[in-house]
């Protein structure tokens, strides 16, 4: 079978649901894409998947590259008997980075579809948790305690679906997809499915082999700390940890979204190693891919926080740079491509040594 296109395997993963704790669907489209690519490949206890690419030259160091599976989401926090769902947040964003709109409630039995709602528009200070969001009104920022899942079903026949507290919601299928637009791309997701399809994009072009082996490793629960990513940083060969995540497109950071790939120099966590760094940008250069460098806040990654936790001596980003993160995403679309082709020239030469 002829490999997936990168733009139809990036719309194909960011319609896949995989919300911390429940990538399996995730994982089995990435591992379909690598296992032909691929020496091994195997999963490991924390859910990740893992697949070598040997190096021509067996004694180089080890590299290990990254991009998460999982995707923000909701949690059920309690279910009330009339089958209102309330809801909490898997990841850092608010009700309004996904907007009201159907939802999806993964129950272990079935999957139902749900809306997420904060109310009418036509109340009044006697419907409190409607009036504190309006801006005329309460003047609240809206927050989880504000809004609710409808499921129309009785909180009976949502305990035979096997929904309950811990329970994943995800964003609907009907509002998920890529969509295309001029040079541009747009979905949910693309934090990280973009930097999973640039991470199958590396691998394709890695045929005539590494400089030394690389762990291409698709992560579990970085949303929720990196935790996959620092399991993987323990157990695996190496020394260094690069992360494949998406990164903000801001003034602030001086960064433009339909500019190269961004190359990583510090976060909330790290600071990242600086001569893996600097070959990121030469090599990026010398392809005239016109590769940024930002020095980000706000943020962190696979890589900074398997650093932190003491998992990685080395920690590297490569960011896709990318509108309104954690939000509806905005990515132009020679982006992936330009990313993987950066990382790809990277790994067939000599891993530079730490300064």
């Amino acid at each position: 079978m002829p490999p997936t296109p990168l733009p139809d395997l990036l719309d194909e993963l960011l319609r896949t649901y995989g919300p911390c704790g429940g990538e399996a669907a995730v994982r089995d489209v990435v591992r379909r894409e690598l296992e032909p690519l691929a020496d091994e490949v195997s999963v490991d206890p924390a859910g990740n998947l893992v697949a070598l690419l040997h190096g021509t030259d067996r004694s180089a160091p080890v590299v290990r590259v990254m991009a998460h599976l999982d995707e923000l989401s909701m949690m059920v926090k309690r279910v009330d008997p009339d089958g209102t769902l309330w809801v909490t947040s898997l990841g850092v964003m608010y009700p309004g980075n996904f907007g009201l709109g159907p939802v999806a409630v993964l129950g272990r039995e079935e999957t139902l579809t749900g809306v997420l709602l904060l109310g009418s528009e036509h109340t009044t200070a006697d419907s409190t948790r409607i009036w504190e969001t309006k801006p005329d009104q309460g003047d609240e920022a809206m927050d989880w305690s504000h809004v609710y899942v409808f499921t129309g079903r009785s909180g009976e026949d949502l305990a035979a679906a096997g929904v309950h507290p811990g329970t994943r919601v995800c964003v609907h299928a009907d509002r998920r997809g890529l969509t295309r637009f001029g040079d541009f791309v747009g979905g949910y997701f693309v934090d990280d499915r973009a930097a999973l399809t640039a991470m199958v994009g590396t691998a394709r072009l890695l045929r005539g082999r590494p400089h030394g082996d690389v762990y291409l490793v698709a992560t579990t629960s970085e949303e929720m700390g990196g935790i996959g990513a620092s399991y993987a940083s323990r157990t695996l060969p190496g020394d260094l940890t690069l992360a494949l995540d998406v990164g903000p497109a801001e003034a602030e950071y001086q960064v433009t979204v339909d500019g190269g790939p961004v190359v990583a120099y510090a976060d909330d966590a790290v600071v990242y190693d600086r001569a893996v760094a600097d070959a990121l940008v030469d090599v990026g250069r010398e392809l005239g891919l016109h590769p940024q460098t930002a020095v980000w806040q706000s943020f962190d990654s696979d890589a900074s926080q398997s650093q932190a936790s003491g998992q990685t001596a080395r920690a590297a980003l490569l960011s896709l740079p990318t509108l309104s993160t954690h939000g509806y995403e905005v990515l132009h679309s020679g982006t992936v491509d330009r990313t993987a082709r950066l990382l790809a020239a990277f790994l067939t030469r000599p891993l530079p040594v730490s300064g």
